[in-house]
């Protein structure tokens, strides 16, 4: 005898068994770097075959001469030392890589922080390209001073750089930060000269903002906030990219970053508040105006600020993160359910 389930049953069946299917599956995780007092912030591409994994190393969260360190891989699992970018006297900071419009080069973005003991004197933007991510060219200052330009990225269809770039002091032109910053879109031809784009307005001190384009050719930006209820913020914007339409989200943020996978949806990874006490490096699910808790990553304390690659159908996350002792690197790999290589 054939049983038939009742049509209310069978959404009840199904609707339980949807709970249950995992919704991200951490495959791996491991620490590949440690070997300063302090290595953090880090970001992820994948160049010529290759991982590209960046960070800073310093003696501390602050302050000192940090340097940029890069170490390489070809599938996700065996790092190797490959290059380090320095400036005699500065604090470099919150690298991210991008590859230039014509695909031959590798561009590093990055804040200089100038400290007296450990009272901030000034900060500007620098930038550096390589060929091979191997050998760099010194250090190029961009924008004005006071201004943070935190990530880049290119638009596919324009062929043109674009960022946001906060300041905390956008009226006094410092030292001391102001009650209010600024936030404002630039772009660039070939990421050496930057025009204002857009004024963007978010209250509540914004600051750390990644700027991606979708296929569907609009601009998508995540911001930390850090005065007020400290809650971050999306925004959309059609082209030209001048006017932005904002969501304020449900969770505060720090050192935000998202990804398009090949089907269209979005990643995102930050500094969250998960089901365990205390910050850790979180992944989210995201839309234009959401963002969802998906998944939590080995981690807590000083973390977060994940680099996102795609490749042969996982997410490499790095991250770094202090649950182990000192602050380290770390390479999660992530199975999602559905997402298909492209």
């Amino acid at each position: 005898m054939k049983f038939v389930l009742a049509p209310l049953l069978s959404l009840v069946l199904a609707l339980g068994a949807a709970a249950q299917a995992p919704e991200a599956e951490i495959l791996s995780v491991q620490k590949v770097w440690d070997k300063a007092p302090h290595q953090a912030f880090t970001d992820l591409i994948r160049f010529k075959n290759l991982f590209f994994c960046c960070f800073r190393e310093g003696d501390g969260h602050v302050g000192g001469d940090g340097v940029i360190r890069i170490i390489i891989s070809a599938t996700g699992e065996n790092w190797v030392d490959y290059a380090t970018i320095a400036e005699k006297g500065v604090d470099l900071r919150d690298p991210k890589l991008e590859i230039t419009p014509d695909g031959k080069r590798l561009y590093l973005l990055c804040g200089g922080s100038i400290y007296e003991g450990s009272e901030l004197k000034g900060r500007r933007p620098r930038y550096s390209t390589s060929i091979d991510g191997k050998v760099w060219t010194p250090p190029q200052k961009l924008l004005a001073e006071g201004d943070w330009l935190w990530r880049s990225t290119v638009n596919p269809t324009d062929k043109k750089f674009y960022g946001v770039a906060y300041n905390c002091y956008p009226t006094t032109g410092g030292p001391k930060f102001e009650p209010e910053w600024s936030l404002k879109s630039y772009t660039s031809n070939d990421g050496s000269v930057w025009q204002l784009s857009s004024l963007m307005q978010v209250p509540g001190q914004p600051n750390e903002a990644t700027m991606r384009f979708l296929k569907d050719g609009s601009a998508v930006a995540l911001v930390r906030r850090e005065s007020g209820d400290r809650k971050g913020a999306i925004g959309v914007a059609t082209a030209p990219y001048r006017e932005w339409k904002w969501t304020q989200l449900p969770v505060p943020l720090g050192g935000p970053n998202f990804i398009e996978l090949p089907d269209g949806s979005l990643i995102a990874g930050s500094r969250g508040f998960g089901k365990t006490p205390g910050p850790h490096m979180v992944l989210y699910k995201m839309t234009p105006t959401s963002l969802a808790p998906l998944l939590e990553l080995p981690s807590g304390g000083d973390c977060s600020y994940p680099g996102l690659a795609w490749h042969e159908g996982h997410l490499y996350v790095s991250y770094y993160s202090s649950h182990e002792g000192k602050t380290s690197i770390y390479v999660a790999k992530v199975k999602l359910p559905g997402v298909k290589a492209p």
